[in-house]
Formats: structure tokens, C-alpha cells, sequence
């Protein structure tokens, strides 16, 4: 049992029967009142985002979450497989469970989330930043560098980045998995 002074960003929680992970947390102290302890919380079972108030020193119920590496092997109708580098034990999990599904290759190495009270896995997290090669691109305008005019590129992926108007078609570039955006145009 853990209390609102164990909170720590990143820490995942029961909350009303589902799981929530801490995004932002902090302390409201005043004069005359006891402090409390809020929270900004999203779902790892669901879509929700919350935020949570606690009096200073109340229960909560932190939940054991275990990083396993996987290997995305494929995507067919039942979802997305995917299999342990170690066991090599194979799972299906709902497009829902992973964070960028428009930036997995196959053969990618991925961390998935499991609960260790029930072993089963909760959400499934991309590295924070992959190279992709451009597979399709518009020619960029010579001389047009005056300002930071982006252009949409195709990657292998099948996902739409915005890039630099300097970067063309067969490049590899570097993508941040979280925000979807362009980070640098990657040397073969």
C-alpha cells in the first residue's frame, strides 16, 4: 500500500476499477487547509484522461508493470502480432494498446507493458525516435530555404511526415514516434 507522497510521473495506478498512468502530478499547499496532492492521469485500459485529487497522505494503489521486449512481426485482420525476443511467445493485441501504429516495421523491436498481477499486457511503446526511409516525396523548389517551408513525404511505413523541403525521395530520415514530427535527415 502506497500513499499520495509515493507518486511519481510515469507510475501507473488503480483508479475506480481501471489503470491510469501518472502524467503530471504536483502539491497545492494553503494557510488553513490541509495540502493536497493532484494529478493529471491517462488511461491505460481506456482513452480517458483525468485529473485526481488526493489529500496529503491518502491511499493509492500502485500497480507492478513489467517492460518486455517484442518483436512486431505482422498486422492481419485480428490486430497487431507480435512476438518476445526471449520466450518467443506470440501475442495479438487491438490497434488501441499501441502508441504510433503508423510508424511500426516489421521486425521492429518494441517495449510492451505488463501487468504483473494479471500478466497481461496493457499497452505497447515504440522507441521515441525510428529512422524511416522516404518512399515518396514532391521535388522541393531550388532556392526556396528562405523560410522553414515543410512538404509532405510518404515513409516506408505508410505514414505522412512533413519534411524539409531538402529532403528527397529513397533518404532515410529520423522520426519522433510521439509528436509524428521530422527530426533530421539520417547518412547511409
Amino acid at each position: 500500500m502506497a500513499t499520495t507522497s509515493d507518486i511519481s510521473r510515469g507510475m501507473i495506478i488503480k483508479l475506480e476499477g481501471s489503470l491510469y498512468s501518472v502524467v503530471e502530478f504536483g502539491e497545492n499547499k494553503t494557510a488553513r487547509a490541509a495540502a493536497k496532492v493532484w494529478a493529471r492521469l491517462k488511461g491505460v485500459d481506456n482513452n480517458r484522461t483525468i485529473e485526481k485529487t488526493w489529500n496529503s497522505g491518502d491511499s493509492i494503489f500502485p500497480v507492478r508493470v513489467e517492460k518486455r521486449t517484442y518483436q512486431f512481426l505482422y498486422k492481419d485482420d485480428t490486430g497487431y502480432n507480435f512476438m518476445n525476443t526471449e520466450t518467443f511467445e506470440q501475442i495479438t493485441l487491438q490497434e488501441a494498446m499501441v502508441d504510433a501504429p503508423q510508424f511500426l516495421k516489421e521486425g521492429q523491436e518494441v517495449g510492451v507493458l505488463i501487468n504483473t498481477e494479471t500478466d497481461q499486457p496493457m499497452n505497447v511503446e515504440l522507441p521515441d525516435k525510428i529512422v524511416v526511409k522516404v518512399t515518396y516525396s514532391e521535388p522541393g523548389l531550388r532556392g526556396d530555404t528562405a523560410t522553414r517551408t515543410l512538404k509532405p513525404a510518404r515513409v516506408e511505413t505508410g505514414a505522412t511526415v512533413n519534411v524539409p523541403l531538402f529532403v528527397n525521395e529513397g533518404e532515410l530520415i529520423r522520426v519522433n514516434t510521439k509528436t509524428g514530427e521530422y527530426v533530421e535527415r539520417v547518412k547511409e
